[in-house]
């Protein structure tokens, strides 16, 4: 299995999480990063949401990758969410989202940041591997 300890801490791992939106879940992931990562909350928010008007970072079969930067990180990291009821994230299939994994890079980051975007993008995919992630029963079970 794909080991995700250079962009995840086990305590940017959620599961159950409610969501109404897409607003509330980049609100959400916002927190998460203030609360794991000491970033602000608001600025998070902020930055995932101008990357979402630029188009959906639902790319299909109830996944997404909102990512965005910001001089408060030394170093490209991530949260990973499983909702507790697939919200509509505007997808390229039109199917709503349950498995969100947000990255948050350097503004500098540029080759580093596509990179880890491409790392968990093609995990991801991998119909196996968002089986198992819908199929884990804890929060160490996901992050396992």
């Amino acid at each position: 299995m794909t080991d995700f300890n250079d962009l995840l801490a086990p305590e940017a791992v959620r599961c159950g999480v409610h969501a109404a939106s897409r607003k509330s879940l980049l609100q959400q992931l916002g927190a998460l990063a203030s609360e794991v990562y000491g970033l602000d909350a608001a600025l998070v928010t902020d930055r995932l949401a101008a990357r979402e008007k630029l188009g959906s970072t639902g790319f299909g079969n109830g996944i997404a990758i909102p990512h965005g930067k910001t001089d408060q990180v030394r170093r490209t990291v991530g949260l990973f969410v499983r909702l507790s009821r697939p919200i509509d994230f505007g997808a390229v299939d039109d199917l709503p989202v349950d498995l969100v994994f947000a990255l948050i890079s350097p503004v500098n980051a540029g080759a580093l940041h596509l990179k880890a975007l491409a790392k968990v993008s093609r995990c991801m995919r991998d119909q196996d591997f968002a089986d198992k992630l819908r199929g884990a029963g804890s929060k160490d079970a996901l992050f396992a």
